[in-house]
């Protein structure tokens, strides 16, 4: 249509007319004089109405979704950076429970034996310094370490420092081939010396041939003079096996450390020795034995003495036939009377 006066004029008319209706309409209620041509037209539009809106809906539904894939896409990016910061933070929650504990555990052991210790954490192991058992710690020269310092952990002994640095240092473990220590047995004070077998128990060779020693007996380090490369009463573990060498000079036993050395974190490293040998103090409590069964106990029946059919008792039998003397004349044995019933 050409706009034109006329079609101006015709357009203001018809808004006015629908106002107009929708006055009437609006006031009219239920009651209303277009309400029947409203039906009507209802009823001619519905069928028309959801026949287009099921035509139009898939394709506004795929429209939608294209609209919203971005939207979803950076929700769902968002909740896996949240979960990813939940799991890093209730791992780290847990290192640091556990550290924590080796800490405390450290603290004590290093308390019981008087051992003034410097802590550091495990940053490498092994390889770095060739293919023997060590780790690399991150304290050195600069926090106090030196050269055949001990070294130990919450459990006991560890190894001992032998290459140090600036801010780290090197420490031989106590599982390697080539690692010896003297040692000495918890109670009897049999002297040996220990060593690593990587995985294995460690071997421990002791100098009495005769010295009594039993699976379970439990081994501490002997020390060394001013404490170097050892300080003395460290626990390193108990005995799990003693061979036998029979006509040799010494005992073997086999001993399995008390220190997981695969799962090093936190160790300590002993720059000042204790003023005197802890001995056994820095041990665990023995466990307590557990109780043996009781003997059992025959019941006694008292017999009256020279009551009609009383019951001979096998035990004065076998007293009378000890203790009867000769010439006596065969008999059945009786109970003896006891003290109260003697006159």
């Amino acid at each position: 249509m050409r706009d034109t006066r006329e079609s101006r004029l015709l357009l203001v008319v018809l808004v006015a007319v629908a106002f107009a209706l929708i006055t009437v309409d609006i006031r009219g209620g239920e009651s209303s004089p277009l309400g029947g041509a409203r039906r009507a037209a209802a009823g001619i539009l519905g069928p028309v109405e959801r026949a287009a809106a099921g035509a139009v809906d898939p394709v506004a539904g795929t429209v939608r979704a294209i609209r919203d894939a971005g939207t979803h896409q950076q929700r769902l990016d968002q909740i896996t950076r949240e979960n990813i910061d939940l799991r890093q933070r209730l791992a780290s929650s847990d290192t640091a429970t556990g550290r924590t504990k080796q800490l405390d555990d450290m603290l004590r052991t290093a308390g019981a034996g008087g051992y003034t210790i410097k802590a550091a954490q495990v940053v490498a192991i092994g390889a770095a310094q060739g293919f023997s058992w060590t780790i690399t710690i991150d304290a050195g020269s600069n926090d106090g370490l030196a050269r055949d310092m001990t070294v130990i952990n919450g459990q006991g002994l560890v190894g001992r420092v032998t290459t140090v640095g600036p801010t780290t240092a090197t420490v031989l473990l106590a599982s390697d081939p080539g690692f010896t220590a003297g040692t000495r047995l918890e109670g009897s004070n049999e002297i040996g010396f220990a060593n690593g077998q990587g995985t294995g128990p460690m071997r421990i060779s002791l100098l009495n041939g005769r010295a009594q020693v039993k699976t379970g007996d439990r081994v501490v380090t002997f020390g060394s003079q001013s404490g170097r490369p050892f300080v003395p009463g460290v626990p390193v573990g108990q005995v799990v096996e003693v061979e036998a060498t029979p006509g040799q000079l010494t005992k073997t036993i086999l001993v399995q450390p008390y220190v997981q050395f695969t799962r090093l974190d936190l160790v300590g490293v002993v720059v000042v020795p204790p003023r005197t040998d802890p001995r056994d103090a820095v041990l665990p409590p023995s466990p307590a034995p557990s109780p043996s069964a009781a003997p059992s106990s025959q019941a006694f029946v008292p017999v009256t003495p020279d009551a009609p059919g009383a019951p001979v008792a096998p035990a004065a039998s076998a007293s009378s036939a000890a203790t009867g003397t000769a010439g006596a004349s065969p008999g059945p044995a009786r109970a003896n009377p006891s003290p109260s019933g003697g006159n």
